[in-house]
Order: structure tokens, then sequence, then C-alpha cells
């Protein structure tokens, strides 16, 4: 491991003269950073703050009394996401490492209310159980997309009865990039085969439809799902965070049919001509051998998609809903912990980076499992 570490350094950092000049320049600053960054995260910033605001953070403004409905729809998620992973790779022991989130809120518990801490540690454990479940219960896997969808009609029962308004913090930016990213992608393999059909009507209608939507800002379609849905259904009576995942979804969908449509372009032409001639239905050919080969090759860009409508989420606090950084400057916005900006915005980047991390990581090893699979 050592002789490893020493030759990749001496490779990557010390293998050429200008390698050499540019890692002295750089290496002593990134150090110094580092360091810089620690003391003032271990001697100077009080964490106490994060501890006391923790549901907020997490939850938004669900009423206290009814948080653990909260805290049990986000362990249910976790519980699916969890799955969901197995499902791609199998769980090692070092996966483990995932698990210093635990003590950190334990930690955090020394000087806050472990009644908000604990049920944080107890999601990320629901995460960990369902991914140790899939991953070494083959069987268990047959059933995750039932299990998947019942545990999302739990969530939102168990959420509803305080109302829906009152969803937020990290579990409405969650529950955001999961609907959102699950309902636009059949929707947008749709578009993408309507964009490439033999018939002009359907062809101009799904072309003007991406093309409009990758046009204009996300901010100014949800703000016009948010206006309009109550003029042209006042009788559904939709709730804010209903109308931004429709927002949402509507936007998406035009950039997952683009990624889709990558994909049907690379898919060899001779495949398809040889399915024709075998007597194959254009529905059987587009469903058994070109939309998973299609698939396979926008895998990348469909999960960075995910990324980006996680990174997203903010902009719903332009229809007064509480995400996960708008939580944050709630807190902020309390004179009592007007000194804590830093704290605060520390902890929302470390949450941000280690969700984003865990998106690409996730990424990358389903593109080499879907590449095994292809073998």
């Amino acid at each position: 491991m050592i002789t490893a570490s020493i030759n990749w350094t001496r490779h990557n950092l010390f293998g050429k003269p200008f390698d050499v000049v540019l890692s002295l320049l750089v290496i002593p600053g990134v150090l110094w950073l580092a360091y810089s960054i620690f003391d003032w995260a271990l001697t100077t910033a009080r964490w106490d703050i994060i501890a006391a605001s923790l549901r907020v953070l997490m939850i938004g403004i669900f009423p206290a009394d009814q948080a653990w409905r909260a805290w049990t729809a986000s362990a249910i998620i976790g519980a699916i996401l969890g799955a969901g992973l197995g499902c791609v790779f199998s769980f090692k022991p070092h996966h483990g490492l995932v698990l210093v989130v635990v003590p950190l809120l334990l930690l955090i518990v020394d000087h806050g209310d472990p009644g908000n801490a604990l049920p944080a540690a107890g999601v990320v454990g629901a995460t960990m159980l369902g991914w140790v479940l899939t991953s070494y219960m083959p069987l268990s896997r047959k059933v995750m997309p039932a299990a998947a969808f019942t545990g999302f009609i739990v969530v939102v029962a168990v959420m509803a009865p305080p109302g829906v308004g009152l969803w937020g913090g990290l579990l409405l930016s969650v529950l955001l990039t999961l609907v959102t990213s699950v309902l636009s992608l059949p929707i947008g393999i749709l578009l993408a085969f309507g964009r490439q059909s033999r018939l002009s009507s359907l062809r101009i209608i799904c072309t003007w439809y991406i093309e409009v939507m990758r046009s204009v800002p996300l901010i100014l379609v949800v703000y016009w799902i948010w206006i309009l849905m109550p003029v042209l259904a006042p009788q559904w009576g939709l709730a804010d965070v209903a109308r931004g995942m429709i927002g949402f979804t509507v936007f998406y969908s035009a950039y997952v049919a683009e990624y889709v449509r990558s994909g049907l372009q690379a898919v060899p032409r001779a495949q398809i001509e040889a399915a024709r001639s075998l007597g194959m239905s254009e529905f059987d050919i587009n469903r058994s051998i070109i939309l998973p080969q299609a698939l396979r090759v926008v895998v990348a860009p469909l999960v960075g998609n995910v990324l980006d409508i996680f990174n997203s989420a903010p902009l719903v606090f332009i229809i007064g809903l509480t995400d996960f950084l708008r939580a944050g400057q709630m807190i902020l916005a309390n004179p009592q912990y007007g000194d804590r900006t830093f704290e605060v915005l520390s902890f929302l980047l470390v949450t941000y980076f280690l969700v984003g991390s865990m998106i690409t990581y996730a990424a990358r090893k389903l593109e080499d499992h879907m590449a095994t699979s292809a073998r």
C-alpha cells in the first residue's frame, strides 16, 4: 500500500520538471489551506448550532410534535436508496466508513439535543440496512420495484396529515430529486422517440417542447407552473410541493429526452434493419433492441441529470417552499445565530458535497455494472 502510494506520487506529481515545480508551488498552499480549515473547525467553530437546528435542516418547518412522521419517512427513503445501491454494487466492509456520520452526529449531541441527532443517525442506519439487504440477499432485488413504489406511498401517507406545505429541509430536496428523476425518465424517453417519429405532427410537437424547455430558465418554468395550475385546474387543489415537482419534471424531461436521443443515434443501424428483416414490429424493436442499448450509452448523463436536479432544488424558494438551503438561511436569519454564518454554510457545503459524491460514485459503479453485463 505504501509502496503503491509512493510510486503514484512519484509518477503523477514529480514525474517531469514542470510537474515538480507545479507540485512544489501548489501542495504547500493546499496543505496550509487544509490546516487552516481543520484548525478553525476543531478549535474555533461552534457547532452547537447544528445540533440545535438539525431538525429544521433535515425536515424543515415540520411541527415538532409530528417530527416522528418526517423522520420515519426519511428512514423509508433512506432504506429505498440503500437498497437501490445494493442492486448496482454490493456492500463491502470499507463502505461502512459512511457510518462515521453517526459518531459525528452523536458527538454533536454532547452539545445539543439528542432528540434531533439520534433520528438522523437512524436514517443513516436504515440506508445501510437496505444496502446490505439487497447486497447479500439477491432475491430481495426482484421485489425492489414493488417495495420502492409501496415505500413512496407510505411516505406520502405518513407525512400528509400535518400538511404537505410543511415539508422541507433536506427531506424535501431528496423527495423533489427522486420524484423528478423517476417521472422525467419515461416522459423523456417518449419525447426522444417522438422527436424521431415518422409522424411529422408528433415530431414537430416534441421538438418544439424540447427546444422551448431547454431555452428558458428552470426558475421561470417552476414559477409559471405554480401560477397556471390553479387557473387551469382549480378543482385539483394541488399543493405548492406538487406544483414544484411538476415544474421540475416538465423542465428536466426535455433534457432527459436529448440525452436519450443521443443514445438512440448511437445504436447501429444494421441492428435495426436486421430486426425488421426478421419481422419484428417497431414497438418490439424499440423496446428490446434500441432502448436498452441507448440507455446503456447515456447512463453518465442521466445520473448527472439527477445531480443537477438535486443542486437546483433550492430554486423552489420562489414558490415559498423550505428546501435544505432555505432552511439554513432561516436559521441564520435568527439574530441569536447571526454570528454562526460559517458554521451553517460549512455544514450545507459538506452535505451537498457528500450527496453529490455518492451520486457520482454510484454512477461510476452503474456504468461498470452495465458494461460488464453487456459482455
